[in-house]
């Protein structure tokens, strides 16, 4: 299964800090949870200050279930070290299932 993830930050600079220093930790962290991201982008458009990522899991991991367990974990406590998470002031997931033609199923 594949996960959408949009994160929207409070500034422009909490957004870069977050795509520049802490998601390059959760992509080293998370495969060690069963998930692997696929890609990570910014919202190009001016005032937006989103950050998008496309997490694919493994066959036994459930999303809600990673998600309370990697927040809860020391791993995720490092990757987000010196980030004031109040500058997350929004997250959307979209779990996605693809069609027979998509390249990335």
């Amino acid at each position: 299964m594949d996960q959408l993830r949009t994160y929207t930050l409070r500034t422009a600079e909490a957004l870069d800090r977050y795509a520049t220093v802490h998601w390059p930790r959760h992509v080293a962290s998370m495969p060690s949870f069963g998930v692997t991201v696929r890609g990570v982008w910014t919202d190009h458009r001016p005032g937006a200050h989103r950050l998008v990522a496309l997490l694919s899991f493994g066959p036994d991991v459930d999303p809600d279930d990673f998600t309370s367990t990697y927040v809860a974990s020391p791993e995720f406590a490092s990757d987000m070290e010196g980030f004031d998470l109040s500058d997350i002031v929004h997250v959307e997931e979209i779990r996605l299932c693809p069609v027979a033609a998509s390249p990335l199923a």
